[in-house]
């Protein structure tokens, strides 16, 4: 059984045996402190982590939501509204929720398909290509710029600074990083990084006016929303939120739907048929579950199979586990593209932190696979992927793709 605290492994992709061990045989798991962080309990089975997610008062979001240790005045300086509870949690969902609706992001389809068109247009001009570059990575990245209301000429920039900041235990996102590197002088910073400087920075240039943003951006609604503007502090923290798992979580979520179709026959010809692109991108998503854990803290002892977890306790809900549970999902670790219902947890669903961006990253998936399948009759990996070294957020960073044109 794998080492959850231990980035490392996940280097090789995620570590689905152990999860499935520990859904069978220890559902409530404790792992002992691992470098300067205490030990924490892991939940793995669905119904647990559905549970957890619905009871806030016991599994509270109010202390952080990573591994991480944190002194309050360090979640002071970070927090999002995704650390904390309702009902404030609910009061700012009130206020931003509005600009991530449906049908705001159905209205945002001809501009992705414009984009996704052009995205593969451009990588099928090379016989060989890495599919995450030059299709999962581009296409969250212009929508990122277009969402949040930001320049395109600043878009490879803060994707960058996004990937350090999310990525801040990968040593090719960042050379700081966290579990190799003191990173104390940083403490304050989102992700214990010297990103969250610099997008500090950027955020700070927009609410004084020196930096223009469009104003039909998102950034530039949630400014000036009726009922509690996002301002100050938790402005720059929302952005960084924004810049960070707004193109991330969308990134592997292709990449990994790339990944299965190289590798399941029959896929492809799934989609081209037309008959599941109403299902496929929740069936992509839940195999990929970028964002594999989010964290909560009890307020109060309580048992659970035979386990006592304390108050005070770290709570791991690892949704990359529930959505893979055998006792929810026929064959679960393969890709159903016609599964319905596909009740996953992934981003979240099912509780009141879910998240704000799914209705776009489900879009995105969907159209880009729509360009990329009425292009191509086969698709080939000739390299093996290379992973994320996080125990956060997980996903294929390299993959080299071979297509067969029409």
């Amino acid at each position: 059984m794998k080492n959850l605290a231990d980035h490392d492994s996940f280097v090789q992709g995620i570590p689905h045996g152990t999860f499935a061990q520990m859904r069978a045989q220890a559902p409530v798991h404790w792992t002992p402190a691992h470098g300067n962080d205490m030990g924490f309990w892991s939940l793995t089975r669905y119904a647990d982590i559905m549970a957890a997610q619905k009871d806030p008062t016991t599994f509270s979001s109010a202390q952080g939501i990573r591994i991480e240790d944190q002194s309050h005045e360090e979640y002071l300086a970070r927090r999002t509204f995704q650390e904390t509870d309702p009902p404030e949690h609910s009061a700012t969902r009130r206020v931003v929720n509005p600009a991530f609706a449906k049908p705001v992001m159905a209205g945002f389809e001809p501009m992705i398909r414009d984009l996704a068109r052009d995205i593969v247009t451009q990588a099928l001009e090379y016989a060989e290509f890495d599919g995450i570059e030059l299709i999962a990575k581009r296409l969250p990245m212009l929508m990122l710029g277009r969402i949040l209301g930001v320049p395109d000429a600043d878009l490879d920039w803060l994707v960058e600074r996004g990937d350090a900041l999310i990525g801040n235990t990968d040593p090719e996102f960042t050379s700081t990083v966290i579990d190799k590197v003191d990173t104390d002088a940083y403490r304050m910073m989102p992700f214990r990084s010297p990103a969250g400087v610099e997008l500090y920075d950027y955020a700070e240039q927009i609410l004084n006016g020196t930096r223009e943003i469009d104003d039909a951006g998102i950034l530039a609604r949630v400014l000036r929303a009726e009922g509690g503007a996002v301002q100050g502090q938790d402005f720059k923290n929302f952005f960084c939120l924004l810049v960070a798992a707004g193109n991330d979580t969308t990134r592997y979520s292709i990449a990994m739907a790339l990944w299965l179709i190289t590798q399941q026959k029959g896929l492809l010809l799934q989609l081209q048929s037309g008959a599941v692109w109403d299902t496929c991108a929740d069936e992509f998503i839940r195999l990929a579950s970028p964002t594999m854990h989010f964290r909560r803290t009890a307020t109060r002892d309580v048992e659970m199979h035979g386990e006592t977890i304390k108050e005070g306790d770290k709570v791991l809900m690892w949704f990359v586990s529930g959505s893979r549970d055998e006792t929810v999902f026929d064959e679960p670790h393969t890709a159903l593209l016609d599964r319905s219902p596909n009740r996953h947890v992934a981003f979240g669903q099912g509780g009141a932190h879910v998240c704000l961006g799914m209705w776009l990253a489900k879009l995105e998936l969907k159209v880009v696979l729509q360009e990329l399948a009425g292009r191509i009759t086969g698709l080939q990996a000739t390299s093996a992927p290379t992973w994320t070294r996080s125990n956060f957020i997980c996903g294929v960073k390299s993959l080299t793709l071979r297509p067969t044109l029409r």
